[in-house]
């Protein structure tokens, strides 16, 4: 057998051997170190990042000026993206998922709870007005994936929540997302921190 001479102190490249993902993660959404991934290709808000596609719309709910969420629309529907700081061991989604099944009941919203792509996530819709003021149902999906340390929450509006699918754009932008969840003590179920990404501009509303 023949190969390539190695001249002294010349060390064989090592090749980065991707973690293995299993289970409902494995076509992601995937924490920063489990893949490798162009940055070019994403909007990066800190402890999350969202790959920029075409017609897309970013919108970023702040409280007292602090960046709560990032809200992905498209078409007639939306997804909003919320990172939390979760245990080492699956479980966090549960209690995260008791709260909202409270918030809703609260609400005097109707819920079902039902097994989709990521596991257990809940179908919700809420009485509400629409433009024309006649009565209107609004629905709501909410979603939950589990990573090493963490727990991404999204919440699907719009047509797009009234069933449970694996399949279109806002679903890509949830398993294409990447989760940085640093190395910093974090209390279960604490927000992790966004940011504006170095570039983002501020749209102004417009004014009617």
């Amino acid at each position: 057998m023949w190969g390539r001479k190695k001249s002294a102190g010349q060390e064989a490249p090592t090749e980065q051997v991707e973690p293995a993902v299993v289970g409902v993660r494995e076509n992601g959404p995937f924490e920063v170190s489990e893949r490798t991934f162009e940055p070019d290709e994403y909007l990066d808000f800190g402890s999350l990042l969202i790959k920029a596609i075409p017609d897309i719309e970013i919108q970023l709910p702040t409280d007292n000026d602090v960046l709560t969420a990032v809200l992905v629309a498209h078409g007639g529907s939306a997804v909003e993206l919320r990172p939390f700081a979760g245990s080492k061991s699956a479980g966090t989604w549960d209690g995260v998922r008791a709260d909202l099944r409270a918030e809703v009941e609260n609400k005097d919203g109707k819920l079902t709870e039902i097994d989709g792509p990521f596991g257990p996530e809940l179908m919700a819709q809420f009485a509400a007005a629409a433009p024309d003021g006649s009565a209107a149902i609004q629905p709501a999906r909410f979603i939950g994936v589990e990573g090493p340390g963490w727990v991404l929450r999204a919440t699907i509006l719009g047509e797009a929540a009234l069933e449970s699918t694996d399949e279109g754009v806002l679903m890509d932008i949830i398993r294409q997302a990447r989760v940085r969840r640093g190395d910093e003590p974090r209390l279960l179920r604490e927000s992790l921190p966004l940011v504006l990404p170095p570039d983002a501009q501020r749209v102004p509303d417009e004014q009617g």
